[in-house]
């Protein structure tokens, strides 16, 4: 039986008697994507206004990053990491050379990259004086593994897995006297978020985050940012931390940088880029060719289309336009193509009621709905939907 010869029932069948219920799914199959727009299984199309969680960042499909992938699935698909591959070394350069000077670890997501980054705050705090605590902040989100539930600062994904890692501690977001009150001599790293996603698509502010670089240079702590969902186009600089000034000792990525392929990679400042040494940190899959061979394409996709401009350019339209949406929407914030709509209701009945009328969007923190369109997005396909979601709130 070929997925393509299944019937919608079927796949809901297969779900409900062989795949863990670990996901609250939308009642839609989807089998096919082009750009900003999926297909389900009777045919009917939508326009994606929140692809794969921001993973098709270039839109579905995109032919550049298929392309890559077909050419390098032809000539080999995994190497152990324990032989040199061109591809790895290649795309670990192009990242540096986009950021800052460093070195990087590949993994598989977003999550194990931020598991990587805790381990390297953990043995750069042993080696300096046995320190090991992180601070994180209020409605941070970081993965979902053990540790990164743990520094995650949001109650409702460690519900149920206590005891829990220790040695990470919350402070407030955009808040400099909070932090200050939870630095102490055992702090080995503070993890933040350049705009926190699923807490409600919130900013830093720069004083905020060139507050935490003078302290932690103060202090000897590493300053980590997460930019999974950041990194990549998504805010109109190929990385958030691009818009502050602020550099960071290490960044994690992910999502995006794959164009719809699984990998992770953690970028590290020279300064501590040597402390993860043999034995003390490794991926089975992380930096296989064919994922570093979509990564390059992603990059190359984003120079060659224009496309931190198209992002900066579309995202003004779409940030203007959505302020006059609805009297529901209490507030518009967010940056590039990374929008979220405070509205002054719950809205998972608009995020349904959108997905009938054929645009699909998440909602996050119960009033926030995410908006977060390829960076390849039209104007005309803005007008459609925020059309769709107009309707959809009125």
């Amino acid at each position: 039986m070929f997925p393509n010869k299944m019937n919608e029932a079927e796949v809901y069948r297969l779900y409900r008697d062989y795949v863990i219920p670990s996901y609250q799914r939308e009642p839609l199959c989807l089998v096919k994507g082009n750009g900003a727009w999926v297909t389900d299984i009777k045919g009917r199309r939508y326009l994606d206004f929140f692809p794969g969680w921001a993973v098709s960042g270039l839109g579905h499909c995109h032919p550049g990053v298929v392309r890559a992938i077909v050419n390098q699935a032809e000539m080999a698909l995994h190497f152990s990491n324990n032989f040199y591959q061109p591809y790895q070394a290649k795309l670990a350069r192009t990242i540096v050379k986009a950021s800052f000077p460093g070195k990087c670890f590949f993994a598989n997501s977003g999550a194990e990259v931020n598991e990587a980054a805790i381990k390297l705050a953990r043995i750069y705090g042993y080696r300096t004086g046995g320190r090991y605590q992180i601070i994180s902040f209020d409605r941070s989100f970081h993965g979902r593994t053990l540790a990164t539930i743990a520094l995650t600062g949001q109650y409702k994904v460690k519900r149920g897995f206590a005891p829990l890692p220790q040695g990470f501690w919350k402070a407030k977001f955009n808040d400099l006297e909070s932090v200050k009150k939870s630095v102490n001599p055992k702090t080995s790293a503070i993890f933040v978020e350049p705009i926190q996603g699923e807490g409600g698509v919130r900013p830093a502010t720069a004083e905020f985050l060139k507050g935490l670089r003078k302290m932690c240079d103060d202090n000897r702590i590493m300053l980590i940012f997460d930019e999974v969902q950041t990194g990549m186009g998504r805010t109109g600089k190929l990385f958030a931390y691009q818009n502050y000034g602020v550099t960071p000792d290490a960044m994690t990525l992910a999502k995006t940088l794959g164009g719809g392929i699984p990998i992770g990679a953690l970028v590290v400042r020279k300064d501590f880029a040597d402390l993860l040494q043999p034995g003390t940190h490794a991926s089975t899959f992380g930096g296989n060719p064919l994922a570093c061979s979509a990564a390059l394409a992603v990059f190359e996709t984003i120079e060659k289309e224009n496309l931190l401009d198209n992002t900066l350019k579309m995202g003004a339209y779409l940030k203007e336009i959505l302020k006059g949406i609805s009297p529901l929407v209490k507030e518009v914030r967010g940056a590039g193509l990374m929008l979220g709509l405070e509205l002054t209701k719950e809205g998972a009945g608009i995020v349904a009621e959108a997905r009938k009328n054929g645009l699909l969007i998440n909602c996050t923190q119960k009033k926030v709905l995410r908006i977060m369109p390829p960076l390849t997005i039209t104007q005309k396909e803005i007008d459609l939907g925020v059309s769709i979601l107009q309707k959809c709130l009125n």
